[in-house]
Protein backbone atom coordinates (compact mmCIF):
# COMPACT_ATOMS: atom_id res chain seq x y z
CA UNK A 1 0.00 0.00 0.00
CA UNK A 2 0.65 3.60 -0.62
CA UNK A 3 0.67 6.69 2.04
CA UNK A 4 1.38 10.29 1.71
CA UNK A 5 2.75 11.42 4.90
CA UNK A 6 2.43 14.90 4.49
CA UNK A 7 3.74 18.21 6.90
CA UNK A 8 3.02 20.44 9.58
CA UNK A 9 3.57 23.99 10.80
CA UNK A 10 3.30 25.84 14.13
CA UNK A 11 0.62 28.52 14.35
CA UNK A 12 2.56 29.79 17.56
CA UNK A 13 4.88 28.27 19.59
CA UNK A 14 5.85 28.78 22.74
CA UNK A 15 8.27 27.28 25.03
CA UNK A 16 6.80 27.22 28.37
CA UNK A 17 9.31 25.32 30.43
CA UNK A 18 11.39 22.56 31.56
CA UNK A 19 10.37 19.24 32.37
CA UNK A 20 11.66 16.23 34.76
CA UNK A 21 12.29 13.98 32.29
CA UNK A 22 14.81 16.00 30.22
CA UNK A 23 11.82 17.44 27.66
CA UNK A 24 10.31 20.94 27.21
CA UNK A 25 6.90 21.90 27.80
CA UNK A 26 4.93 23.51 24.79
CA UNK A 27 1.79 25.27 23.83
CA UNK A 28 1.33 25.05 19.93
CA UNK A 29 -1.34 25.03 17.09
CA UNK A 30 -0.44 22.34 14.54
CA UNK A 31 -1.76 22.60 11.35
CA UNK A 32 -1.22 19.56 8.62
CA UNK A 33 0.47 20.96 5.45
CA UNK A 34 -0.34 19.06 2.02
CA UNK A 35 3.29 18.65 1.41
CA UNK A 36 4.40 15.15 1.36
CA UNK A 37 6.63 12.16 1.62
CA UNK A 38 5.91 9.14 -0.44
CA UNK A 39 5.99 5.78 1.91
CA UNK A 40 4.97 2.46 0.12
CA UNK A 41 4.77 -0.86 1.91
CA UNK A 42 4.46 -4.01 1.35
CA UNK A 43 4.25 -7.40 3.01
CA UNK A 44 7.31 -9.64 2.80
CA UNK A 45 8.29 -13.33 3.61
CA UNK A 46 11.23 -12.88 5.84
CA UNK A 47 10.77 -11.25 8.96
CA UNK A 48 12.74 -8.28 8.82
CA UNK A 49 11.72 -4.22 7.53
CA UNK A 50 13.67 -3.91 4.15
CA UNK A 51 14.28 -0.06 3.87
CA UNK A 52 15.19 1.87 0.98
CA UNK A 53 14.73 5.26 -0.13
CA UNK A 54 14.57 7.82 -2.69
CA UNK A 55 14.64 11.81 -3.28
CA UNK A 56 15.74 14.02 -0.71
CA UNK A 57 19.09 12.45 1.22
CA UNK A 58 18.42 10.82 4.43
CA UNK A 59 20.77 11.03 7.06
CA UNK A 60 22.04 8.18 9.25
CA UNK A 61 21.74 4.26 8.73
CA UNK A 62 17.89 2.35 7.82
CA UNK A 63 18.29 0.47 11.00
CA UNK A 64 17.69 3.96 13.26
CA UNK A 65 14.98 5.42 10.67
CA UNK A 66 11.81 6.20 12.36
CA UNK A 67 9.92 4.14 9.88
CA UNK A 68 11.72 0.82 10.33
CA UNK A 69 11.61 1.77 14.58
CA UNK A 70 7.80 2.27 13.96
CA UNK A 71 7.51 -1.63 11.90
CA UNK A 72 10.27 -2.74 15.04
CA UNK A 73 7.82 -1.57 17.90
CA UNK A 74 4.38 -3.17 16.20
CA UNK A 75 6.84 -6.41 15.59
CA UNK A 76 7.40 -6.32 19.16
CA UNK A 77 3.66 -5.52 20.51
CA UNK A 78 1.66 -7.46 17.87
CA UNK A 79 3.95 -9.95 16.16
CA UNK A 80 3.52 -8.55 12.71
CA UNK A 81 4.96 -9.92 10.36
CA UNK A 82 7.95 -7.82 7.65
CA UNK A 83 7.55 -5.77 4.66
CA UNK A 84 9.17 -4.12 2.38
CA UNK A 85 9.40 0.00 2.46
CA UNK A 86 10.13 2.53 0.10
CA UNK A 87 10.38 6.31 1.40
CA UNK A 88 10.49 8.63 -1.27
CA UNK A 89 11.33 11.86 0.94
CA UNK A 90 10.14 15.29 -0.55
CA UNK A 91 9.92 16.96 3.12
CA UNK A 92 12.74 18.85 3.35
CA UNK A 93 14.99 17.66 6.98
CA UNK A 94 16.28 20.24 9.64
CA UNK A 95 12.91 22.27 8.28
CA UNK A 96 10.32 22.58 11.55
CA UNK A 97 8.03 20.50 9.75
CA UNK A 98 7.47 17.43 11.39
CA UNK A 99 8.35 15.05 8.42
CA UNK A 100 10.26 12.17 9.89
CA UNK A 101 7.43 12.53 12.71
CA UNK A 102 5.30 12.17 10.09
CA UNK A 103 6.73 9.26 8.03
CA UNK A 104 6.69 7.41 11.24
CA UNK A 105 3.11 7.87 12.19
CA UNK A 106 2.13 7.35 8.69
CA UNK A 107 4.25 3.76 8.99
CA UNK A 108 2.15 3.17 11.96
CA UNK A 109 -0.87 3.63 10.18
CA UNK A 110 0.09 1.89 7.37
CA UNK A 111 0.60 -1.17 9.40
CA UNK A 112 -2.62 -1.33 11.43
CA UNK A 113 -4.04 -1.23 8.54
CA UNK A 114 -1.89 -3.68 5.88
CA UNK A 115 -2.06 -6.19 9.43
CA UNK A 116 -5.67 -6.02 9.92
CA UNK A 117 -4.39 -5.27 13.69
CA UNK A 118 -7.79 -2.89 14.68
CA UNK A 119 -5.63 -0.30 16.63
CA UNK A 120 -7.81 2.58 17.49
CA UNK A 121 -6.72 6.04 16.71
CA UNK A 122 -5.82 6.41 20.72
CA UNK A 123 -3.43 3.08 21.00
CA UNK A 124 -1.71 4.56 17.55
CA UNK A 125 -1.56 7.61 19.25
CA UNK A 126 0.48 5.84 22.47
CA UNK A 127 2.88 3.73 19.85
CA UNK A 128 3.47 6.80 18.20
CA UNK A 129 4.45 9.39 21.12
CA UNK A 130 7.25 5.92 22.03
CA UNK A 131 8.72 7.50 18.47
CA UNK A 132 8.85 11.31 18.85
CA UNK A 133 6.97 14.42 20.38
CA UNK A 134 4.99 15.30 17.17
CA UNK A 135 4.16 11.67 16.19
CA UNK A 136 1.74 11.45 17.82
CA UNK A 137 -0.08 14.52 15.65
CA UNK A 138 0.38 12.86 12.55
CA UNK A 139 -1.97 10.13 13.50
CA UNK A 140 -4.62 12.24 14.12
CA UNK A 141 -3.81 14.49 11.24
CA UNK A 142 -5.98 17.31 11.75
CA UNK A 143 -5.77 21.06 13.34
CA UNK A 144 -5.00 20.82 17.22
CA UNK A 145 -4.00 22.20 20.02
CA UNK A 146 -0.64 21.05 21.49
CA UNK A 147 0.62 21.05 25.37
CA UNK A 148 3.32 18.67 26.68
CA UNK A 149 6.06 17.87 25.30
CA UNK A 150 3.63 17.89 22.17
CA UNK A 151 1.67 14.62 22.49
CA UNK A 152 -1.26 16.37 24.66
CA UNK A 153 -3.91 16.88 21.42
CA UNK A 154 -7.28 18.23 21.41
CA UNK A 155 -9.40 19.88 18.44
CA UNK A 156 -8.33 23.08 17.62
CA UNK A 157 -11.35 25.34 17.06
CA UNK A 158 -13.43 25.52 13.44
CA UNK A 159 -12.37 28.10 10.61
CA UNK A 160 -9.12 29.38 11.82
CA UNK A 161 -7.95 30.12 8.50
CA UNK A 162 -8.70 29.65 4.49
CA UNK A 163 -6.54 30.90 2.17
CA UNK A 164 -2.86 30.73 0.70
CA UNK A 165 -0.11 29.32 2.18
CA UNK A 166 3.46 29.90 1.22
CA UNK A 167 6.08 27.46 2.48
CA UNK A 168 10.00 28.66 1.74
CA UNK A 169 12.50 26.51 3.45
CA UNK A 170 15.89 28.24 3.39
CA UNK A 171 19.38 25.94 2.40
CA UNK A 172 20.14 25.90 6.41
CA UNK A 173 19.37 23.22 8.63
CA UNK A 174 18.61 23.80 12.09
CA UNK A 175 19.77 21.61 14.82
CA UNK A 176 17.19 21.04 17.43
CA UNK A 177 19.47 21.01 20.37
CA UNK A 178 20.94 23.96 18.98
CA UNK A 179 17.65 26.21 19.01
CA UNK A 180 16.60 24.94 22.38
CA UNK A 181 19.97 26.12 23.74
CA UNK A 182 19.01 30.05 22.49
CA UNK A 183 15.92 29.98 24.38
CA UNK A 184 14.60 30.71 28.19
CA UNK A 185 10.51 28.88 28.96
CA UNK A 186 8.51 31.71 29.89
CA UNK A 187 4.84 31.31 30.33
CA UNK A 188 2.45 31.50 26.90
CA UNK A 189 1.82 35.41 26.30
CA UNK A 190 -1.87 34.15 24.61
CA UNK A 191 -4.04 31.41 24.73
CA UNK A 192 -3.83 29.65 21.03
CA UNK A 193 -7.38 27.98 22.13
CA UNK A 194 -8.83 31.57 21.80
CA UNK A 195 -7.09 32.53 18.52
CA UNK A 196 -10.80 32.21 16.38
CA UNK A 197 -11.31 35.99 18.49
CA UNK A 198 -8.04 37.41 17.47
CA UNK A 199 -8.42 39.76 14.67
CA UNK A 200 -5.85 38.34 11.75
CA UNK A 201 -4.44 41.92 11.34
CA UNK A 202 -2.95 41.21 15.37
CA UNK A 203 -1.75 37.53 14.48
CA UNK A 204 1.94 39.05 13.53
CA UNK A 205 2.10 40.97 17.23
CA UNK A 206 0.85 38.33 19.21
CA UNK A 207 1.22 34.75 17.92
CA UNK A 208 4.52 34.30 18.14
CA UNK A 209 7.65 31.72 17.95
CA UNK A 210 9.76 31.58 20.63
CA UNK A 211 12.66 30.14 18.55
CA UNK A 212 12.29 33.00 15.98
CA UNK A 213 14.41 35.52 16.95
CA UNK A 214 17.32 33.57 18.34
CA UNK A 215 17.43 31.76 15.30
CA UNK A 216 17.11 34.01 12.86
CA UNK A 217 19.59 35.74 14.80
CA UNK A 218 22.24 32.58 14.28
CA UNK A 219 20.85 31.85 10.65
CA UNK A 220 20.40 35.50 8.82
CA UNK A 221 19.68 33.63 6.01
CA UNK A 222 15.83 32.82 7.84
CA UNK A 223 15.27 36.00 7.67
CA UNK A 224 15.62 36.90 3.77
CA UNK A 225 12.93 34.30 3.38
CA UNK A 226 10.70 36.50 6.00
CA UNK A 227 11.33 39.24 4.00
CA UNK A 228 10.38 37.54 0.93
CA UNK A 229 7.20 36.69 1.73
CA UNK A 230 5.90 40.06 3.61
CA UNK A 231 6.92 41.72 0.70
CA UNK A 232 4.76 39.35 -1.55
CA UNK A 233 1.97 40.46 0.62
CA UNK A 234 1.40 37.99 3.43
CA UNK A 235 -0.99 38.88 6.45
CA UNK A 236 1.08 36.94 8.50
CA UNK A 237 4.77 35.39 8.55
CA UNK A 238 6.29 33.16 10.87
CA UNK A 239 8.91 30.40 10.82
CA UNK A 240 7.68 27.20 11.80
CA UNK A 241 9.03 24.89 14.92
CA UNK A 242 12.56 25.40 15.89
CA UNK A 243 12.98 26.23 11.59
CA UNK A 244 14.70 26.91 9.12
CA UNK A 245 11.25 26.79 6.71
CA UNK A 246 9.39 29.87 6.97
CA UNK A 247 5.41 30.26 5.88
CA UNK A 248 3.09 32.57 4.85
CA UNK A 249 -0.23 33.32 4.43
CA UNK A 250 -2.36 34.98 2.06
CA UNK A 251 -5.97 36.18 1.04
CA UNK A 252 -5.08 35.10 -2.68
CA UNK A 253 -2.31 33.01 -4.56
CA UNK A 254 1.15 34.51 -4.23
CA UNK A 255 3.94 35.11 -6.66
CA UNK A 256 7.01 33.83 -4.55
CA UNK A 257 10.27 33.02 -6.35
CA UNK A 258 10.96 29.39 -4.47
CA UNK A 259 8.30 28.70 -2.25
CA UNK A 260 6.22 25.63 -1.51
CA UNK A 261 2.08 27.12 -2.39
CA UNK A 262 -1.07 26.03 -1.56
CA UNK A 263 -4.58 26.89 -0.98
CA UNK A 264 -5.56 25.47 2.76
CA UNK A 265 -8.80 25.32 4.83
CA UNK A 266 -8.08 25.32 8.51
Amino acid sequence: MIVFPPCKINLGLFVTGKRPDGYHSLESLFLPVPLTDVLEVVTDDGDACVFSSSGLPISGDAEHNIVVKAWRRLRESHGIGGVKVHLHKLIPMGAGLGGGSSDGAFMLRALNTLFELNLSEAELESHAAALGSDCPFFIRNRPQFVTGRGEVMSDAPPHIFTGWLALITPDVHVSTPLAYSLIRPKPAPVDLRTITTIALERWQDVITNDFEVPVIEAFPLINEARMALKEAGAHYVAMSGSGSTVFGLFSEKPDVSGAFITPVRW
